[in-house]
């Protein structure tokens, strides 16, 4: 139980980082690669990536959240069948699933992984963060770790946050001037 508590602790971690992380997938993501990955908060891969849950070959189940971040990613036949017969997935199906958000050649995967994190890293980072928390807030089931609160009210309590930052006024002030905002975080 304690390494399990470990290793998520280290995902939650992930997960909840007010900062993007990206997973980028080239070769397989099986076991605790596949909970690494999908802890991320979204993934690209290549086309000869394959994901996997087979702890059942071991006689375990995932442990590090795949049991739950699977299911909310794929939904709960194709995570219970990957998870019971320790099957795989290829890059195509994982795109069809919703596993991962792109597919591209394993010599323009990292490029691309830049690419899709340069556009964020132009968006205000504080609007960035909270994003984040809000749809973490959207996708855990049980309300303890939302201190009570559902998805709707984390996002007005986030949306009022943001409404008073430098940002926010740099990002309306730009829109309205017709010009590329200068975001600082603040």
């Amino acid at each position: 139980m304690a390494l399990a508590k470990k290793g998520q602790d280290i995902f939650f971690r992930i997960e909840n980082c007010s900062k993007p992380i990206v997973a980028a997938v080239n070769g397989f993501a099986l076991g605790g690669g596949c909970e690494l990955a999908m802890a991320c908060h979204f993934r690209l891969c290549s086309d000869n990536a394959r994901f996997g849950q087979p702890e059942v070959n071991l006689g375990l189940i995932p442990g590090y959240g795949g049991t739950q971040r699977l299911t909310q990613l794929i939904g709960k036949g194709k995570a219970m069948e990957m998870m019971m017969s320790g099957s795989m997935i290829n890059a195509q199906e994982a795109l069809q699933l919703g596993l991962v958000n792109y597919v591209t050649n394993p010599e323009e995967l990292i490029g691309r992984t830049k690419e899709v994190l340069q556009g964020i890293e132009s968006k205000a980072p504080i609007a960035v963060g909270k994003v984040i928390e809000c749809v973490n807030v959207a996708v855990v089931s049980d309300s303890s770790f939302n201190n009570g609160k559902n998805g709707f009210e984390k996002e007005q309590i986030a949306f009022g946050e943001c409404f008073g930052t430098e940002d926010m006024k740099e990002g309306t002030a730009a829109f309205i001037e017709k010009r590329s905002p200068r975001f600082q975080g603040k």
